[in-house]
């Protein structure tokens, strides 16, 4: 069965091409003026104009038609997201707007809205969301946080009904909050393919954090004149929205619209979904709270999910502490006797041991040659790695005969006994309940007219074939488990071996301890060697003295030391297989500090969340943090020195390197040597690097898996 994005795709495709950022049109309830930004004189505009400002608008200055100050509030360097800047409510008639200025490099966009009937007091509202924000800190995990959530942002907003629509892996969403009026019929837990909300749209939800449609059944009022009709209005609220998400929310017969985004590390997590059965206005004041109450609830989202995430950890610790010292060899023995431990630490439905005399199944398993099977098939890969998989029948199309037994697997290899130990997890058969049938109407034909879904009752799909999703912590413990074993089975012979011969023993002790400090000289002398080349390096470029062959030593030097530094780790951790990616970022800015100088080192701040990473990838990972760095020192302060952060985040199972400063942003062209390693790096880690605005200075993310998705 093919996955639910895969699905998705051909409707994700077409919606993705529609330009929703310039629409050529606002809705009626604003008003929008597009100014020249050197003269701020109006050259075009959109909505009632000439009912709040005359006929003479086009072409006014804008200090005129906003009475105030423009040109003194552009200048000041404080401001929202996208640039904009709040003025002095506007009364024309006893009516009041709201005013906002959106600063660009080609025009200056000024949008205005009615202000609400009965505005918010400061006073209120801030006692109001700290008697929130306590009940969020207090909800006992994410599901009560969401149900809380949806009942504060609906008691906030006055719909009818509010949602907390969470994405999933698959850019699907699903609903896991809902506050409603009780004569509407509910969402709760109902999922919404990845097609109903494009990928432009979700940028923009990052980069506007409310969006308001106070009535579905507008007509679009059009810019004029019609040749500005392309401006980019990505950062205008009343932005006129896609005829095709008007006609979305008809067919779920909704007069009024509101979402909120969820944004947790500077990633759309999730939306506040807020519906009207008639239209209804969200003025300026309530969206400035609805969207403050967000960031809060973001970081309860973040708190709630790092510590489910400690619990796990602390949870397997406490498991192999009271089980690694009953495991007594040989492996066949150790299994059957603590089998049910073995079940029970992992989560597992089953345990099956295949050794060289046969193999032994424990609770839910295939037979045995089914077993065997999966471990000749196993073996075939040639790996050391454990293999984790959630869904064992598209991996091996045998298994789709036992999936109600073994969907899920994760197995270890122990070399020393010639023996593989293999988890299974049972077939959980999901019934997804979505809002309308997600794939109907849905055609392959790349230049069809795309159409909205017209049904949203409820529908329900059945996904067999996966079972319960492993964690990175417990595919980290089956190595650690490994190891026990390997510990367990060592001890039992170093034990025998001195019961037969005395001599025997000292022997062998001898040759291990020989091994030991051969292995502990070759790690001394490679890293000898390492740093001889790089004190070579460093006089090389000191003899060079300033100028290009100088700053590629130094980018030289420094490449070396991130592989050198992963050198250490390996000889220093007996688990060689995953690397702390913090710990050796950290330890690799120690060595950039001291290879760049201290007017640089007392510069650098890093911010850098723990976990764990492949060997390899840490490596290249390494290498495009060195890069990043040395041409932030090269370019940003134009031969000067200034501020550069470092920080690491994770985000479900990828993460996000960030490299900012605070200098002159992206000047030149950057296509040495060390661009196109660091290019060709990014590539074998399947990520993306993106440049962004850091006001002032630039903002270079990488964006990568933390395992090799590639599999």
């Amino acid at each position: 069965m093919a996955s639910l994005s895969e699905r998705a795709a051909p409707e994700l495709t077409e919606c993705d091409r529609e330009p929703i950022h310039v629409p050529g049109a606002i809705q009626p309830h604003g008003l929008l003026l597009i100014a020249d930004p050197e003269t701020l004189r109006v050259l075009a505009g959109a909505g009632a104009l000439e009912e709040v400002f005359g006929t003479d608008w086009l072409g006014a200055p804008l200090q005129q038609l906003l009475a105030q100050d423009v040109a003194a509030r552009l200048d000041n360097p404080i401001a929202g997201p996208g640039g904009t800047i709040r003025g002095t409510p506007l009364i024309v008639d006893d009516r009041a707007y709201d005013v906002a200025i959106h600063r660009g490099a080609d025009q200056v966009i000024v949008e205005l809205e009615p202000t609400g009937t009965e505005p918010l007091l400061a006073g209120d509202i801030l006692s109001w969301m700290d008697v929130i924000a306590a009940g969020f800190e207090r909800a006992s995990n994410l599901q009560m946080l969401c149900a809380r959530a949806a009942t504060a942002f609906r008691a906030l907003t006055g719909f009818d009904r509010v949602m907390v629509y969470r994405f999933l892996d698959d850019e699907a969403g699903r609903v896991v909050g809902e506050d409603r009026d009780p004569a509407l019929g509910t969402f709760m837990h109902h999922h919404f393919p990845a097609a109903d909300i494009p990928r432009q749209a979700r940028a923009l939800y990052v980069r506007n954090r409310a969006r308001v449609i106070p009535d579905v059944g507008y007509s679009p009022a059009p810019i004029r004149p019609a040749q500005y009709s392309g401006t980019d209005l990505s950062d205008v609220s009343v932005r006129s929205v896609s005829p095709i998400h008007v006609d979305y929310l008809r067919n779920m017969d909704v007069g009024a619209s509101a979402s909120i985004s969820i944004v947790k590390d500077g990633v759309l997590w999730g939306l506040i979904a807020c519906h009207h059965r008639t239209a209804k206005l969200m003025p300026i004041d309530i969206r400035m709270a609805a969207t403050t109450l967000s960031g809060g609830l973001a970081r309860q989202i973040r708190a709630k999910e790092e510590a489910e995430s400690y619990r796990e950890r602390l949870a397997l610790r406490a498991a192999e502490d009271s089980l690694v010292p009953a495991l007594k060899p040989p492996l066949t023995r150790a299994v059957s006797d603590r089998h049910d431990d073995l079940q029970r630490m992992l989560d597992a439905d089953g345990v099956a041991l295949v050794h060289p005399n046969g193999v032994d199944c424990y609770g839910r398993c295939p037979s045995k040659s089914e077993v065997e099977a999966i471990a000749e098939w196993l073996g075939e890969r040639n790996t050391t790695e454990a293999y984790v998989t959630h869904m064992l029948p598209s991996q091996y199309p045998p298994a789709q005969d036992y999936a109600d037994k073994a969907s899920g697997l994760l197995a270890v290899s122990v070399p020393e006994e010639n023996a593989t130990i293999l988890w299974f997890r049972a077939e959980q058969v999901e019934e997804i309940e979505w809002a309308g049938n997600p794939h109907k109407g849905v055609g392959h034909d790349p230049q069809a007219t795309l159409t909205p879904r017209a049904s949203f009752e409820s529908w329900r799909e059945t996904v067999r074939g996966r079972s319960r999703r492993w964690t990175l912590e417990q595919v980290e413990a089956t190595h650690r488990l490994r190891r026990a074993f390997r510990d367990a089975r060592d001890s039992r012979e170093r034990q025998r071996l001195f019961q037969e011969l005395e001599r025997a023993v000292a022997d062998k002790d001898n040759a291990l301890a020989q091994k030991d400090v051969l292995m502990k000289e070759v790690d001394h002398r490679v890293q000898n060697s390492l740093q001889l080349v790089s004190a070579f390096l460093s006089l090389q470029a000191r003899d060079a003295g300033p100028g290009q062959v100088a700053d590629q030593l130094i980018e030289a030097r420094s490449r070396l030391s991130a592989v050198a530094l992963v050198h250490r780790r390996l000889y220093r951790d007996d688990q060689i297989e995953t690397v702390d990616l913090a710990r050796y970022l950290d330890e690799l800015v120690q060595d950039l500090r001291g290879s760049l100088g201290q007017e640089w080192a007392s510069q650098m701040t890093i911010d850098l969340t723990p976990l764990l990473i492949p060997t390899d990838r840490a490596i290249s990972v390494g290498l495009v943090a060195s890069e990043l760095v040395i041409n932030a020192t090269k370019y940003a302060y134009e031969g000067g020195t200034g501020p550069i952060d470092i920080s690491l985040e994770q985000y479900r199972n990828r993460f996000r390197l960030i490299v900012a400063d605070h200098g002159v942003g992206v000047t030149g062209d950057r296509v040495g040597f060390g661009s196109r390693m660091m290019q060709a790096v990014i590539g074998r880690l399947n990520g993306t690097l993106d440049h962004a605005d850091n006001s002032p200075g630039l903002r270079a993310i990488l964006t990568a898996p933390i395992e090799d998705d590639t599999d």
